[in-house]
């Protein structure tokens, strides 16, 4: 199965830019879904961010639409999410996580209890 690495989350100034990166190995990248997920301390269950599945389709929550874009690269294994105009409550642990398209049910792909695959995390500070 696929192991995912995130990286480059840091601390930001309120307004800012910051592009997140998800390097998946262990197998064929391009079949899977993936999704970008976040957790606050004390928040219970991680909230979908943005979520791409292998055809392209991409949903968004309504608290980034318009400021995040999520994109992959076949080629490198990559999943991104490019943020912009970010807020204090940004501010989380950010996981990407993925699905075998083959199992993909329908429905909304921004709950976090279908995906198997997890990273370990990568945070993101953003001061005001």
């Amino acid at each position: 199965h696929v192991q995912l690495v995130e990286s480059g989350g840091e601390s930001v100034q309120a307004g800012g830019l910051l592009t997140l990166s998800c390097i998946a190995s262990g197998d064929s990248f391009n079949r899977y879904q993936m999704a970008w997920f976040r957790q606050t301390p004390g928040k219970g269950e991680r909230e979908g961010v943005a979520s791409l599945e292998t055809n392209g389709a991409t949903r968004y929550a309504d608290s980034v639409m318009g400021r995040f874009l999520v994109y992959r690269e076949n080629a490198k294994n990559t999943l991104y999410l490019q943020m912009g105009n970010l807020r204090p409550d940004d501010t989380a642990t950010y996981y990407c996580a993925a699905l075998p398209s083959a199992i993909a049910a329908r429905g909304n792909p921004l709950l976090p209890n279908q995906y198997p695959y997890w990273g370990q995390g990568t945070q993101v500070t953003v001061s005001s």
